[in-house]
């Protein structure tokens, strides 16, 4: 669906005075012999494989996948019983490609909102046949002061879509199924990051995780006290090594509500979403020593037990300590 914020110019199209939002949402529904959702569009697929430089499938690959959701299924659940979980992609990347991790948590009873934040996707196709490019890439630096612009954006993004879903007219027809007491996100990448800005914006967001994200918005001293995870890849984020991302180092000291630091050990940045199956499939190498099967089980299991505990209050073991079933995930720090 297609959200637009009246309330706030565009941050990267100059001129666009409303911020336009596409939104998938998932959510547990009755069977259905429907048909299935297509993974992206045409003018999608395009765009995100040649902007990428693949070129060894054909460009409309990714429209051919089918997932395992069906197109406008009827709602089960109880009114104001389900969680809402809001997805963020990393930068350059659409909504799709945390699908297979949205369809797991919808198929243990949460809604799943999963964004498209506008401009900072290689493609992001809206109803009315236009398809949004990247434009956030043609910044003319990207350092500090633009990634803190994108998660404060993102953040903005994320409070406007829990107001649409929550509100007395609320722009998803199902939105009744929605527990506004129970509200948390995860992103990969930027969008991991964009967890923590959008927790020190909103405080309707309860529990957070950033999936193999460097961080830029600064907690404040007095700290952030909501339960918050770190999910990464080994060779970038274990504490004390040289070349380590040190944001997550600088954040863990101010996060002072349950936490953890779990690393996936042969995972690489796109092992936490879509694209290291997808790469499996195509034969495409993306340096992984897990397979892209593996990681997406074990992104899913932690992912969901971090919100089974912190939004639901089901305490999960599988944070307490390392399991035999996942050798691979390593506990860095707990508290």
């Amino acid at each position: 669906m297609c959200l637009k914020d009246v309330s706030r110019p565009d941050p990267w199209a100059a001129g666009v005075n409303a911020r336009e939002l596409m939104v998938s949402v998932w959510y547990p529904a009755a069977p259905s012999d429907g048909p299935r959702a297509r993974y992206m569009t045409p003018a999608e697929s395009r765009l995100q494989l040649t902007s990428r430089g693949i070129t060894g499938v054909p460009p409309d690959a990714l429209s051919m996948v089918r997932t395992n959701a069906v197109i406008d299924a009827t709602s089960a659940g109880r009114q104001h019983s389900l969680p809402l979980v809001v997805l963020s992609p990393g930068f350059t990347s659409p909504r799709s490609t945390l699908t297979a991790l949205a369809e797991d948590l919808a198929s243990h009873y949460y809604v799943v909102a999963g964004i498209d934040h506008t401009y900072e996707s290689f493609a992001t196709a809206f109803p009315d046949g236009r398809v949004t490019t990247c434009l956030a890439r043609e910044a003319p630096r990207r350092g500090r002061a633009f990634w803190e612009k994108v998660v404060t954006g993102r953040a903005a993004d994320v409070s406007f879509v829990l107001g649409e879903l929550t509100s007395a007219h609320p722009a998803w027809p199902g939105a009744g199924l929605i527990d506004p007491s129970r509200m948390a996100m995860a992103g990969h990448s930027v969008g991991g990051a964009a967890a923590i800005a959008a927790m020190l914006a909103d405080s309707r967001v309860r529990a957070g995780l950033d999936m193999d994200g460097s961080t830029h918005a600064r907690i404040p001293d007095h700290g952030l006290s909501r339960p918050f995870l770190f999910l990464g890849k080994q060779s970038n984020y274990t504490p004390g090594d040289e070349g380590a991302v040190t944001t997550w180092e600088r954040d863990w000291k101010l996060l002072t509500g349950w936490k953890r630091w779990l690393l996936v050990a042969g995972a690489v940045h796109a092992s936490f979403t879509d694209l290291a199956l997808l790469a499996d499939q195509t034969g495409i190498d993306i340096g992984a020593a897990l397979s892209g099967a593996r990681s997406l089980d074990i992104t899913r299991a932690y992912v969901r037990a971090f919100f089974d505990q912190h939004v639901r209050g089901r305490p999960q073991a599988l944070l307490d300590q390392p399991s035999p079933r996942y050798p691979e995930v390593t506990f860095c720090s707990r508290s």
